[in-house]
C-alpha cells in the first residue's frame, strides 16, 4: 500500500465513518478514487486533510466529509443517470462515476471543464461527459435524471433541475445565502416535490440564469 491508500484508508476511518457515512458503496468509492490527481500540485499535500482546497478560477474542491455526504443522500445503487452541475476538478464526478451507469457534469469555466476532461481520461474513467454551459439549466437534453448533484450553492432551488428529474428521482444542493447555506435532499414525489434538510454547509455561489446573477450581492 502506497503512502496516498494510506492517507485514504485515515481519511475513510477519522473523517467519513467517525462522522456517520455509512454507505458502504460511497466508501469503497472514496478509497479508490486518487483525490490527491484531483487537487493541485503545490496543494497535494493537504489532498486527504478534512478540508475544502482552492482550485484556481475562485473554486475550490470540496472537503472529504461534503463530497461523501452529498453522494450518499443521492442513494445511488449502480443503474442511475446522474446529473452534477459544477465540474470543479472533476473528483465529485469521479466518485460518482463508480456508483451510477453514467454521469453528465456541467461546468461554467471553460478551462475547468478542460483540466478534467484530462483528468477523466487519465484515471480511465469512461462514464462521465463534461460540458461547458450555465449549470443551473441543467442539462435538459441527456435527461430525465435519477439523481442530480449541485456542488454551487443557489439562493434557490432551481426550478429547471427539478423538472429534469425522474420520477422518485433525487437532487442535493446547497440552499441559502452566498456565505451560508443548508444542505438539502428534494425529492420528486406524485404529490410533488418532498425537501429534507440534511444540515449546515458554504460553497461557492451559482452563477446562473436559475442561481446567482455574477456580481449579484446576497
Amino acid at each position: 500500500m502506497d503512502d496516498n491508500a494510506r492517507l485514504r484508508d485515515d481519511m475513510l476511518t477519522q473523517q467519513l465513518i467517525k462522522r456517520g457515512i455509512r454507505d458502504e458503496r460511497v466508501l469503497q468509492a472514496m478509497r479508490v478514487t486518487p483525490r490527491h490527481l484531483f487537487v493541485p500540485v503545490h496543494h497535494r499535500s493537504m489532498a486527504y486533510e478534512d478540508m475544502p482546497l482552492p482550485i484556481g478560477h475562485e473554486q475550490t474542491i470540496s472537503q472529504p466529509l461534503m463530497v461523501a455526504m452529498m453522494t450518499e443522500a443521492l442513494q445511488l445503487q449502480g443503474h442511475e443517470r446522474v446529473l452534477e452541475i459544477g465540474t470543479g476538478s472533476g473528483y465529485q464526478a469521479a466518485i460518482l462515476s463508480r456508483l451510477a451507469a453514467v454521469v453528465f457534469s456541467i461546468e461554467r469555466i471553460p478551462e475547468l471543464a478542460a483540466q478534467a476532461r484530462v483528468m477523466f481520461a487519465t484515471v480511465r474513467l469512461m462514464n462521465v461527459h463534461v460540458l461547458v454551459g450555465d449549470g443551473s439549466l441543467g442539462l435538459p437534453e441527456h435527461g430525465p435524471y435519477d439523481a442530480i448533484v449541485v456542488t454551487a450553492a443557489s439562493p434557490k432551488v432551481p426550478p429547471a433541475l427539478v423538472e429534469q428529474l425522474t420520477p422518485a428521482g433525487r437532487l442535493v444542493i446547497p440552499v441559502g445565502e452566498r456565505h451560508e447555506q443548508t444542505l438539502v435532499r428534494l425529492t420528486a414525489t406524485n404529490n410533488g416535490p418532498q425537501i429534507e434538510p440534511l444540515g449546515g454547509c458554504r460553497f461557492v455561489p451559482l452563477i446562473g440564469q436559475q442561481g446567482w446573477v455574477s456580481g449579484e450581492k446576497s
